[in-house]
């Protein structure tokens, strides 16, 4: 037996089975590249599923982050603190949203999206039957609030009943969400681009129209950038490419690099007319660790041109899968946008990705048939053809 095969056993008798985990123990990272318990390195195209954008071992990152954690870790959300001041301004000025609520995960961020929704729906109408449409094939994440907003049965039906008033619409359809709106429609959640249900783009009309809907409806957009924000897609959020801005913006992942932090925004005009002291708290959101990581994050994106990164290399990396597509017949699909593609086969894909790890090469699957590629944001275009190499072997 192997050091990584014991910890694989003990982790089996005392974790809760609830992933089939990948057989390997990671031990450190260092730039794009993880190293397991035995010294073996790996290509990681997952980058923790879009949340380490600037890599492993950053100095500067970690440098702030150790700062912090001999300064001051928690003092709850009773006190103000420096970090979480200067990290919220930081968030307003990329984003131009005007309200942040600092939340510790991306599922939490959404639950605090639909509870905006619904209390500004209450004080509007004074009614309490508000409905909200979410996108079929979406996923806002596993508590319960996320979960009755994602568009996969197969994850909501052994945990009904879900929260109710959820209706969903299908993707860049139109037409399918004008069928579900009534009037006591509130919100309309997606993501801007899915991830889980297979790197899905949203269309600029399909955006633009919603836009139009909820502005002339007086109902909240809301867009899910937990995955694709904070540079995935080129942009700061993947909504700034189409020019649509939302009323409610979740985002997570990316924005703390590591240490767990997510955040719901909002306009100032959503700001004035929906949450107030004693609707919504939470005792580790926004503290002064989570506060500096994202300080840390933000001055590293300015300082390493990440966006300029991710709009390259994701335009080389379009290119190199389009090659690898027209090779190979059974992918039937190639999508995506900046350092967030997949490619989708007629077949499951967990054989190449279990390869793949054999080889070094570190990649995720989105869906049975659809393997996603989310690589570090500082990833050069050596290393996409280093990964290229090796998935064309294990094809």
């Amino acid at each position: 037996m192997s050091i990584m095969s014991d910890y694989i056993e003990e982790a089996e008798a005392v974790l809760l089975h609830t992933y089939n985990r990948y057989q390997v123990v990671f031990d450190h990272g260092e730039g794009v590249y993880l190293y397991d318990l035995e010294g073996k390195k790996y290509l990681d195209f997952v980058s923790g599923i879009a949340v380490f954008a600037l890599g492993y071992g950053v100095k500067e990152y970690n440098d702030a982050v150790k700062a912090q954690v001999d300064k001051l870790l928690h003092t709850s959300n009773y006190y103000y603190n420096v970090p979480a001041i200067e990290a919220a301004k930081g968030i307003k000025k990329i984003s131009g949203m005007d309200r942040v609520f600092f939340t510790n995960s991306g599922a939490e961020a959404v639950e605090g999206a639909i509870k905006t929704a619904r209390k500004y729906g209450f004080l509007k109408d004074g009614r309490t039957d508000h409905e909200i449409i979410a996108m079929e094939h979406s996923f806002h994440g596993r508590t319960m609030g996320a979960l009755s907003v994602t568009g996969k049965r197969a994850y909501r039906d052994a945990f009904e009943p879900m929260i109710g008033n959820i209706r969903f619409a299908e993707y860049n359809d139109i037409d399918s969400v004008k069928a579900c709106l009534n009037d006591k429609t509130i919100a309309i959640l997606l993501e801007t681009v899915q991830g889980e249900g297979g790197i899905h783009p949203a269309d600029e009309a399909f955006l633009k129209e919603l836009r139009k809907i909820c502005d002339e409806r007086d109902i909240l957009l809301i867009l899910d950038e937990i995955q694709c924000g904070m540079g995935r897609s080129g942009e700061y959020f993947a909504w700034q490419r189409y020019g649509v801005k939302p009323d409610v913006m979740t985002v997570a992942k990316a924005l703390g690099c590591g240490v767990p932090v997510g955040a719901f925004l909002m306009t100032e005009k959503v700001g004035q007319a929906s949450l107030v002291a004693g609707d919504h708290g939470t005792t580790y959101g926004g503290n002064p660790l989570a506060g500096a990581a994202i300080c840390a994050v933000l001055k590293l994106f300015e300082e390493k041109h990440v966006l300029e990164n991710v709009r390259e290399v994701g335009a080389y990396l379009y290119d190199v899968l389009e090659g690898i597509k027209a090779e190979h017949s059974d992918i039937i699909d190639h999508r995506g946008v900046g350092l967030m593609q997949g490619l989708e086969f007629d077949h499951p894909v967990a054989d190449i990705i279990n390869k793949a790890l054999d080889k070094g090469l570190v990649l995720i699957n989105a869906g049975t048939n659809i393997i996603r590629f989310l690589p570090s944001l500082v990833i050069s275009k050596k290393e996409v053809d280093d990964m290229a190499a090796i998935l064309k072997e294990c094809m």
